[in-house]
């Protein structure tokens, strides 16, 4: 079941929000709140959580706060990847939560945190054991990012290929399983921490990974899920029909639902990254697909 909503990803990350044409956020401060009563809208008490920010900074939240965004909100949350693209090590992630606990009073979710095995297999495997020992207990959910590698055919969402150089291979080697299907070590590593280590997947439109996805996540004890239902998918052929799939499918976890990815046609510039040119419709997409996959009266209040 759905058990929190997360209104879009990265939003302090150009590779998901455009700085250009938004430089003080003021537009995403205005969409994520009606998104916010939207949601609460289509249902009483389920968990709305601010899209895991990355970089990690205090500033952001701030900025969001004056606005008044966190006042809709009941979490927010990061993403952490000291191994591979950020500027400070693994063992600093307990000082990361600080800092956002020392400007707000609601609970701090890590929605992904990874390893590439792109320098070494065992390196990822390592790095799963030594997240888990600095984050188990310290923050109410933690989604690792992710099952699966990133197909090579496919682009890493990311607008920051040009700057990462090499960098930009890690994108391709977050899995637990390699893009064959076969298990990495760091696979064996997780299982050991599961469910107290959550993942986050992201499947794409008609993903072929969904069933055999749900299939490994069993058998690893996985109890909570964080993926998305992009708001640009919503336009294409037969996206109900995917959705509903995919959501079918994901039933049994306790799901983080993540909307995010403004629709070209839809937006000021034509790109994911750009705010939309209605805030309100991408409100009314939250709102619906609430009403359509979270039952009210069957969510608790957010952990944490």
């Amino acid at each position: 079941m759905i058990e929190a909503a997360m209104i879009w990803n990265e939003p302090n990350n150009k590779s998901h929000w455009d700085p250009e044409l938004d430089p003080d956020w003021r537009l995403f401060a205005e969409m994520a709140t009606g998104a916010a009563q939207a949601i609460r809208a289509a249902h009483p008490t389920l968990p709305r959580v601010l899209g895991g920010i990355s970089p990690i900074d205090p500033a952001f939240i701030n900025n969001l706060d004056a606005r008044g965004v966190l006042n809709h909100l009941d979490a927010v949350a990061v993403h952490g990847f000291p191994l591979d693209w950020n500027l400070w090590q693994i063992g600093e992630w307990p000082a990361k939560l600080d800092e956002i606990r020392a400007v707000t009073s609601l609970p701090v979710w890590v929605s992904e945190v990874g390893v590439s095995s792109f320098g070494a297999e065992e390196v990822q495997a390592w790095g799963v054991e030594r997240t888990a020992e600095l984050l188990v207990g310290k923050a109410p959910r933690i989604h690792w990012y992710s099952l699966y590698d990133l197909p090579r055919a496919w682009e890493a969402t990311t607008r920051h290929r040009e700057a990462e150089g090499s960098s930009y291979y890690r994108h391709f080697y977050m899995g637990l399983l390699r893009e064959d299907g076969s298990p990495k070590p760091s696979l064996e590593a997780f299982a050991r921490h599961a469910p107290a280590l959550g993942l986050c997947q992201w499947f794409h439109f008609e993903d072929h990974r969904l069933d055999d996805a749900v299939a490994w996540m069993r058998r690893l004890g996985v109890r909570h899920l964080r993926t998305g239902l992009s708001w640009a998918d919503s336009f294409r052929p037969n996206a109900l029909a995917w959705f509903d799939r995919q959501m079918a499918a994901l039933e049994e976890f306790d799901v983080t639902v993540t909307f995010c990815f403004t629709p070209e046609h839809r937006g000021i510039a034509p790109h994911h990254t750009s705010p939309p040119v209605v805030p309100a419709e991408f409100a009314e997409f939250c709102g619906a697909m609430i009403r359509r996959y979270a039952s009210p009266g069957t969510t608790a209040a957010a952990p944490g």
